[in-house]
């Protein structure tokens, strides 16, 4: 199943497969957001092998969104050139580009950005070195801009759409969560109120983009610290399905899982998103999927695309070889001989190494 096309109801566009490149962080990228060699190498050798969906790392839409070194930005035209060298590669091996786009929000550090890091609200949090602040009206309207100018940028660089990066706790997971959106004007409050810049901002693109331009939205389904619950997380959904988008990208870390909260639902994360969302709606379900029996299971019940990260990371051919119904390939840790032979730049395994368990240590004691 992971290999029969799929045709977008709401544009003519067609993915060859049911596979999606999650967006990976791999700080690969230029001081200035440019993409490197290293990144564009990496992304076009897994879209060579055979990934229906190639999505980029988080890119941020304004220089005081960026959340750590080497990442990606889409906010200036000097970032064209190379974002079109990528988008022309992927385009030839067959497959559809997506850039996410996001904004860190309280997770952008002031060592990054050389400003107070902003969000929803006053919050301080994880590995934050100060408290942020809030927002003003103005400057939320600001954001919703800098996103469509990067959705704007991204299809003059000939992607095919970008996926909004709403999840993880970054800036617009922030508006979302009842404990870091504590306002009480027109972004806060209830559901529709801390969902409003997520809607403006897909609003915004959708006016200011073609129509054959795919807007894929990924979201967390629960995140205890920051107030993300399944039962609101629904709604979104709902709420969502009503607008001009055309992917919704569950965030699930584990698809084999149901929620960790109402614990007396045995229904996965998956399944019951399926059976809350209209069925125009394509779902993609991320998390912990290796193997061809995995992908299968969670197609099964009721995503339209799989999306992996870490497979595809160790395995540049993951997407072509899942067509196999026996395919269930080794397990990490990884050596970096054959990091490197998967086109990871050593940067980007140096970077793997903070992922418990993913690259063999290799280094000589002293």
């Amino acid at each position: 199943m992971p290999c029969r096309s799929f045709q977008f109801q709401r544009r003519e566009i067609i993915s060859k497969n049911r596979v999606v490149l999650a967006a990976m962080t791999n700080k690969q990228s230029h001081d200035d957001g440019t993409l490197s060699g290293d990144e564009i190498t990496w992304l076009l050798r897994r879209a060579q092998g055979g990934f229906g969906i190639i999505t980029t790392a988080a890119s941020h839409v304004h220089p005081n969104g960026k959340s750590w070194e080497g990442e990606m930005g889409v906010w200036g035209d000097h970032q064209i050139p190379g974002l079109s060298e990528l988008a022309g590669g992927i385009r030839k091996h067959g497959a559809l580009g997506l850039v996410q786009i996001f904004h860190g929000g309280m997770r952008s550090p002031r060592e990054l950005t050389g400003q107070k890091p902003v969000s929803s609200s006053e919050n301080s949090g994880k590995g934050m070195t100060e408290t942020s602040r809030e927002l003003s009206d103005s400057e939320i309207v600001d954001i919703v801009k800098n996103f469509r100018d990067a959705a704007r940028r991204s299809e003059r660089a000939g992607f095919d759409g970008i996926e909004i990066h709403a999840a993880h706790g970054y800036l617009i997971c922030q508006f979302l969560g009842t404990k870091t959106n504590r306002r009480t004007d027109k972004w806060g409050g209830d559901l529709r109120g801390r969902s409003r810049l997520l809607r403006r901002i897909i609003e915004s693109i959708r006016e200011e983009t073609s129509e054959e331009f795919l807007i894929s939205i990924r979201i967390s389904p629960e995140i205890g610290e920051i107030g993300i619950l399944l039962n609101d997380s629904l709604e979104l959904a709902l709420m969502l399905s009503k607008l001009e988008i055309d992917l919704l990208h569950i965030s699930c870390w584990d698809s084999f899982s149901g929620s960790e909260v109402d614990t007396s639902d045995p229904r996965t994360i998956t399944r019951r998103f399926r059976e809350e969302v209209p069925d125009n709606l394509p779902i993609i379900s991320t998390g912990s999927i290796w193997s061809s029996q995995d992908a299968s299971f969670v197609l099964d019940e009721g995503a339209d695309f799989i999306g992996v990260a870490r497979a595809g990371i160790a395995f540049p051919d993951w997407a072509a070889e899942v067509c196999d119904g026996g395919y269930n390939p080794p397990r990490p840790p990884f050596s970096p001989d054959h990091l490197l032979d998967s086109k990871l730049s050593p940067q980007f395994i140096e970077y793997m190494r903070r992922w418990k368990g993913f690259v063999t240590d290799d280094r000589k004691k002293t």
